[in-house]
């Protein structure tokens, strides 16, 4: 159970504070309501890239790390297609020091070409270094265009193209920042050695008189419901085949989302998982073998993916993970299978909620799809899903029309 209380500025800005005296430290975090899906398809990469803005220096704090290191504090920060996320973690009676930087960035950023040139080349050398000379490195953003005809999930977070990240103007990055980084479309966390009431105070000391954005709806495409198989073939100079098999799922918000996510949990559990102890352990024809969800907002996709070991055909691949899928289609889930599978998911959840930074980001989480309250009712949700609510999810999810497939061939 994670207690917190809540308070709202007249800026917009969500404040939440979990007092927790049983550590001396105060974790900080600072969730923006904006991640790679918000992009221009012309210009992505942009929520990305403004993760480094962010710590290239405000208008009166040129370097944002060097009054933190001074107050003995940490920090650092992610963008997902959903969200951009920035915390620290501080000694308690610091804790005004976080406040200080994190408002004077949200108010107004040191908007400069040479700030914003080193930048760019540290994201399109991360660019290069990940997506273009990694083995396997384009797999996403292939995937990811197979996958969604419409909806900005086609491109991830890094960005579609290089050349969006190179062509990055000044009056580009300015117009992002007065859109997305305003305090109504923010919420603030501070967690640990802390009052609320002292919270609330500072943080209508630090953040009350920056002023309220236009942020617009979000208006996105939705993803039309997949009528056909997708496939793409691609060579590369890789050491071992590999395939990657996506379908769509039901957003988080969907009562179902539960349901599918355990799917995923007993295929790919650990060594423990049937795609291991199936395909890796018994009939070794993959060298290693995943599932996963993607973790989306908006409908994700469930993916399993493996690397081949020398000598199996993708035929013989894809066969036997469409065995093992439709495993889970045709016959419930044995109860002492899913009760393994949920005492796993349970104790996941129990250990996130042990470290204070992790509180901290999931009460801004959970808070930002409506309630932060939902945050204590995550593990009920998934104890209270039967093996019929997985077959009958895995029978709308494991269907051909609704996959896309990578067919990844190395060139040695």
């Amino acid at each position: 159970m994670i207690e917190f209380k809540r308070s709202i500025l007249p800026n917009g800005l969500k404040v939440l504070v979990h007092e927790d005296i049983s550590t001396p430290l105060a974790a900080v975090n600072v969730l923006y309501n904006v991640g790679s899906r918000d992009e221009d398809p012309n210009q992505t990469g942009f929520a990305h890239l403004f993760e480094h803005l962010m710590f290239g220096g405000s208008a009166s704090i040129p370097v944002f790390d060097e009054p933190l290191q001074r107050a003995s504090g940490e920090n650092n920060a992610f963008t997902s297609t959903d969200i951009t996320n920035y915390y620290e973690t501080l000694p308690a009676h610091n804790l005004e020091t976080a406040l200080w930087l994190e408002s004077d960035r949200m108010n107004e950023l040191a908007f400069s070409e040479h700030s914003l040139d080193i930048q760019r080349k540290v994201v399109c050398e991360e660019f290069k270094e990940h997506y273009i000379n990694q083995p396997y490195g384009e797999v996403w953003h292939r995937l990811r265009a197979l996958a969604y005809s419409t909806h900005p999930y086609q491109w991830p977070t890094i960005g579609k193209k290089l050349e969006h990240i190179e062509e990055a103007r000044l009056n580009d990055v300015k117009s992002f920042f007065y859109k997305y980084y305003r305090p109504d479309n923010a919420i603030l966390v501070v967690a640990g050695a802390v009052e609320a009431a002292q919270v609330f105070e500072l943080a209508e000391k630090w953040f009350g008189n920056i002023a309220a954005g236009n942020t617009p709806a979000r208006q996105l495409t939705p993803e039309p419901i997949q009528k056909e198989l997708k496939s793409l073939t691609l060579h590369a100079d890789v050491p071992l085949d590999a395939i990657y098999k996506a379908w769509h799922m039901p957003a988080r918000m969907d009562a179902t989302y539960y349901a599918a996510d355990l799917i995923t949990d007993v295929l790919s559990g650990g060594k423990s998982g049937r795609l291991y102890q199936s395909l890796v352990k018994e009939k070794k024809l993959f060298s290693e073998i995943n599932a996963y969800q993607t973790g989306s907002i908006d409908p994700g996709l469930i993916v399993a993916e493996g690397k081949l070991v020398k000598g199996v055909t993708m035929e013989q691949a894809e066969q036997a993970i469409d065995e093992e899928i439709s495993k889970i289609a045709g016959n419930l889930i044995d109860e002492l299978e899913l009760t393994k599978v949920k005492n796993r998911v349970e104790s996941q959840i129990i250990f996130s909620e042990t470290e204070l930074l992790n509180k901290a980001m999931n009460l801004a989480y959970y808070e930002l799809l409506g309630d932060a309250a939902m945050v204590n009712e995550e593990a009920a949700q998934y104890l209270k899903t039967s093996a019929r609510d997985i077959q009958e999810q895995a029978q709308k999810i494991f269907i051909k029309e609704n996959c896309s497939v990578l067919y990844y061939h190395a060139d040695n």
